[in-house]
């Protein structure tokens, strides 16, 4: 009786480990971009509302990243609703629509 308990226990320890590994991986690993950061409203007129956008090259090609609302964004937003500046921000990638969707941890000016 003691065995199969024991060999229960020890075979979901093992279904454990080797689950925390995928949980693991499904962590979006955060990125820094650097570029000129815009509002995709008022200066892209792609929006209707105002939204953060950083433009920035890669590979030779123009990309676009549209910020997410979230507090970090919408607090960093009036830096560059009039007046496009070089920012770095710091986020999570993803692809809706086409677009490059960035949720800033963390956005600042750079000065050139």
């Amino acid at each position: 009786m003691k065995n199969k308990i024991f060999r229960s226990s020890l075979a979901g320890l093992m279904l454990l480990a080797l689950s925390v590994p995928a949980f693991a991986a499904d962590k979006e690993k955060e990125i820094t971009i650097k570029g000129e950061g815009k509002c995709a409203k008022c200066a892209l007129h792609e929006t209707d509302k105002c939204q953060n956008a950083i433009e920035t090259t890669q590979h030779g090609k123009k990309v676009t990243y549209y910020l997410t609302k979230n507090e970090v964004s919408n607090d960093f937003h009036d830096n560059v609703c009039k007046e496009a500046k070089q920012v770095k921000a710091t986020g999570t990638v993803k692809e809706v629509d086409g677009k490059k969707e960035l949720t800033a941890s963390k956005i600042e000016l750079v000065n050139k």
